[in-house]
C-alpha cells in the first residue's frame, strides 16, 4: 500500500487524511482558524489512528491554492518542515478548487463550479467535470465575480460548491439551476486531495520543494501594503534624483 498523508488548509476548514488513492484510513480536521497551532498534532493523530508513522508514508499532498494566504502558508511551510526531517518522501500537489469540486462529484453528472468567498465582491472559482478516472478543467481557477466566470465559463455548470456558491446564491441558482452547496457538506477535504491521486493529471510532483510557492490567487493586505510602500519609496528616489541632476 502506498501511504500519503494529505492536507488541506486553503481555507479556515482544514483537514488532514492518512491513507492511499483508494483507500482512506483516517481524515481529522482542524478548529476553525487554527491551522498553524493544530496542524503538526493533528497529523500526528492522524498517524497514530492507522498506526502509521512517518516513515510509512511515501509522499504527502497539498492543496495549492487559490485560497486564504496564510493557510496555505501553513500548510506547506509545515510539509517542507516534514521532507527535511524525512526525505524519503515525494511532494505532491493539486488545485484547492479541484479538490472541492472532486469530493462532491457524486451529487451531479455535470461539471461543477467550485467557489471559495474572496471577499469585497469576488470569489476563487473554476469549473471542473469528473469522468471515471479523468478529471477536465472546464474554466481553470480565477479570482472575479460570479458574474465574470458566467461570462468566460465556456460550458454552463450543473452545480456550484463551496462558501462563495452560498454567499452569492441567487447568482450561483441563476447560473447553475440549482441552490449551492456550502459548509457544512460544502468544504474541501483532505480526503479527495488522496482520491485525485488516482485521477489521472490531477496532481503534480513538486521537483523543488524548498522554493516551491502556493498559488494564492492574491496577494495578502499586508503584502499589497508592503509592496505599495515600496513602489512609492521608489517613486520618491526616482524623483529625488532627477531633482538632483537639474
Amino acid at each position: 500500500m502506498s501511504l500519503y498523508l494529505a492536507i488541506d488548509t486553503a481555507t479556515d476548514h482544514g483537514s488532514v487524511a492518512v491513507g492511499d488513492p483508494l483507500s482512506v484510513g483516517v481524515e481529522v480536521s482542524i478548529g476553525n482558524r487554527r491551522h498553524a497551532a493544530a496542524l503538526l498534532p493533528t497529523i500526528d493523530h492522524a498517524l497514530g489512528c492507522v498506526g502509521a508513522s512517518y516513515a510509512d508514508l511515501v509522499g504527502i499532498i497539498v492543496a495549492d491554492g487559490p485560497g486564504s494566504f496564510t493557510g496555505l502558508r501553513v500548510g506547506f511551510a509545515s510539509a517542507k518542515g516534514l521532507l527535511l526531517d524525512h526525505g524519503h518522501m515525494e511532494l505532491r500537489t493539486a488545485p484547492s478548487l479541484m479538490s472541492l469540486a472532486f469530493g462532491l462529484r457524486q451529487l451531479t453528472e455535470g461539471p461543477i463550479a467550485a467557489l471559495y468567498d474572496a471577499l469585497r465582491g469576488d470569489v476563487f472559482g473554476a469549473v471542473y467535470s469528473f469522468t471515471n478516472s479523468e478529471a477536465k478543467t472546464v474554466l481553470s481557477p480565477r479570482l472575479g465575480t460570479v458574474t465574470q466566470l458566467t461570462e468566460l465559463c465556456p460550458d454552463r455548470p450543473s452545480l456550484g460548491v463551496g462558501e462563495g456558491a452560498v454567499t452569492y446564491g441567487d447568482l450561483v441558482k441563476h447560473w447553475t439551476g440549482r441552490a449551492g452547496i456550502g459548509p457544512p457538506l460544502g468544504v474541501p477535504r483532505a480526503t479527495a486531495l488522496l482520491g485525485l491521486l488516482a485521477v489521472e493529471k490531477a496532481t503534480v510532483v513538486v521537483e523543488n520543494p524548498e522554493s516551491f510557492e502556493p498559488e494564492y490567487g492574491r496577494l495578502a493586505e499586508a503584502q499589497v501594503r508592503r509592496e505599495k510602500q515600496l513602489l512609492e519609496a521608489q517613486r520618491r528616489q526616482a524623483a529625488q534624483q532627477e531633482k538632483s541632476r537639474d
